[in-house]
């Protein structure tokens, strides 16, 4: 069973469409392919099936412009996965919008979180 936070956190959420959005995942999904060079490695970091993860790139490169991901083919090199300027432009986008809701409602969530039973469970 997973522990709550300590104190009320926020995971942003941004629809831009039916299908088409970015939260948590895939941000993190996007900072750990630009910090472990692959598809498959980021995937694995965070407990996600290789087709999971190949299926939220090819999501996301398909909602924008341009592309966020960029992959070569595996071989005897093997292949890999870069972020591309696209990416990293949305992924800092992301997270300053994270950052700036966090700091204009954090009167409102200490107030929200004050209000919390201090037992889990308790009623």
């Amino acid at each position: 069973m997973e522990h709550a936070p300590s104190h009320p956190q926020l995971r942003i959420r941004i629809v831009f469409g039916e299908d088409e959005m970015i939260g948590p995942g895939k941000a993190e999904l996007l900072e750990r392919i630009g910090r472990c060079g692959s598809i498959a490695a980021a995937g694995r970091e965070m407990g996600m099936s290789y087709k999971r993860a190949w299926e939220l790139v090819g999501t996301l490169n398909a909602m924008f412009r341009d592309p966020l991901v960029q992959s070569t083919r595996g071989g005897p090199g093997g292949g890999g996965a870069v972020l591309t300027e696209a990416g990293q432009a949305v992924l800092a986008h992301y997270r300053a919008f994270e950052h700036a809701v966090a700091e204009a409602g954090a009167a409102e969530l200490a107030a929200l979180g004050a209000r919390l039973r201090d037992i889990p469970g308790e009623k």
